[in-house]
């Protein structure tokens, strides 16, 4: 452990005060020693980073520091140790069938990664890896697959990918699928889960992959919980009583549900997702821009269309959330379940320029422990927010997995 906190902090002093948004210092004061010396000492998991989509998109090197929200000197200065990369499938990827053919190649980017600085980063398959790569200074890079429905009925595509390290699995994203109906699809043809996903949970159960209820429907949400014999996790989703009628958000009686079951919410950081304000003024933004399509006729990817939507934007910017709106998810969370089944799911790389004043990247997770000290909440309990809570999921997730292969 001492060897990992000196390797840590001398990577720290070559990056502090280096990273900057916009080429702008961030406005926010900068976090007490103890809680930066917290972000440093312990373990931090972060359930939903969209690095891989993004370097697909634009082959940027995570290396180095980069326009992103995830690098290796952000994750560096922000402490964080295990930053689970997200596995991203679009719906319209999957429709096309191109799903399994974009889920290896976004794979292959974090093998890559690792091969080109394995002094750096490492590929982590169980929560002992996490656990040992935390302690020879590595950050660990596990993964979990946002939208499985690419691999159809063949069940047999499960044991590849958990192979390849996937270590969660999301049965659809923002349309229903094979396998489920999605929160963001009004046609619920499902009514919750086909019975194709009603044989997923069971196959995911089985082969010690944790299943992720982000983006699911309500009912589909239910009956995940009915059917799993492991605990689940919500792997970025924030909370509905903050932004009301938003569905992508969990509700109450399901924040109940996750604490009785043992499972864990991981709080999105997004500013949409966490303040109502914020949700209005994205969707005043899309209602202008409709109704200048509507108006004008002119195509949603013209000139035009991108002219107008930065001139509406200069005069109505997105209002940001700020670290205190996060933390009031947090609070709700622990509030119903309690502090056992709460942790970070930031959704970084994945809400674009929608996150809040003083998360703007993962080299802030020390503001969020700034504020949860300020709010009395003690070093033990996070530790369990800021990574606890999920490893002991995951621990769950592997230990029934092991007896059901020692039984059969």
């Amino acid at each position: 452990m001492k060897r990992r906190f000196l390797l840590r902090v001398l990577s720290l002093v070559s990056v502090v005060g280096l990273i900057v948004l916009g080429g702008c210092q961030r406005s926010l004061d900068a976090p007490s020693e103890r809680a930066q010396a917290l972000a440093q000492r312990l373990l931090i998991v972060d359930t939903h980073i969209d690095a891989p989509t993004r370097v697909h998109r634009s082959h940027e090197d995570l290396l180095v520091a980069t326009d992103g929200q995830f690098d290796y000197p952000r994750a560096r200065a922000g402490g964080l140790d295990a930053p689970f990369m997200s596995i991203y499938i679009p719906a319209g990827v999957d429709a096309a069938g191109e799903g399994m053919a974009r889920a290896h190649a976004l794979i292959d980017i974090v093998e890559d990664l690792v091969s080109r600085a394995p002094e750096k980063f490492a590929l982590a398959y169980s929560v002992a890896d996490v656990e040992r790569n935390f302690d020879a200074g590595l950050i660990s890079l596990p993964m979990g697959m946002e939208n499985v429905g690419p691999i159809g009925a063949e069940f047999e595509h499960l044991q590849t990918l958990y192979d390849r390290g996937i270590r969660y699995v999301t049965p659809a994203h923002s349309r229903s699928n094979v396998f489920s109906d999605s929160s963001y699809d009004v046609d619920e043809r499902w009514e919750g889960l086909s019975p194709a996903g009603r044989e997923l949970v069971a196959k995911l159960n089985a082969i010690g992959i944790m299943i992720d209820v982000s983006h699911l429907s309500d009912r589909a949400f239910w009956q995940v919980m009915e059917l799993s014999r492991t605990p689940v996790i919500a792997s970025h989703s924030a909370t509905r009583r903050f932004v009301p009628g938003f569905h992508r958000n969990i509700d109450d009686d399901m924040i109940r549900a996750m604490g009785e079951h043992a499972g864990v919410v991981q709080i999105n950081f997004g500013s949409t997702y966490v303040s109502a304000e914020s949700r209005g003024s994205q969707e005043g933004s899309r209602k202008a821009y409709r109704e200048f399509l509507d108006a004008s006729g002119h195509a949603g990817n013209s000139d035009e269309a991108r002219t107008f939507m930065t001139q509406y934007l200069s005069e109505h910017p997105l209002r940001r959330a700020n670290v205190d709106e996060v933390l009031d998810h947090f609070d709700h969370v622990v509030a119903l379940a309690g502090i056992d089944h709460v942790g970070i799911g930031s959704d970084y790389d994945g809400v674009g320029d929608t996150l809040p004043i003083g998360l703007e990247d993962v080299s802030t997770y020390p503001n969020l422990i700034e504020g949860l000290l300020a709010r009395g909440y003690s070093e033990a309990d996070i530790e369990k927010i800021v990574g606890g809570n999920l490893l002991r999921v995951w621990r769950a997730v592997e230990r029934f997995s092991q007896e059901q292969r020692s039984s059969s």
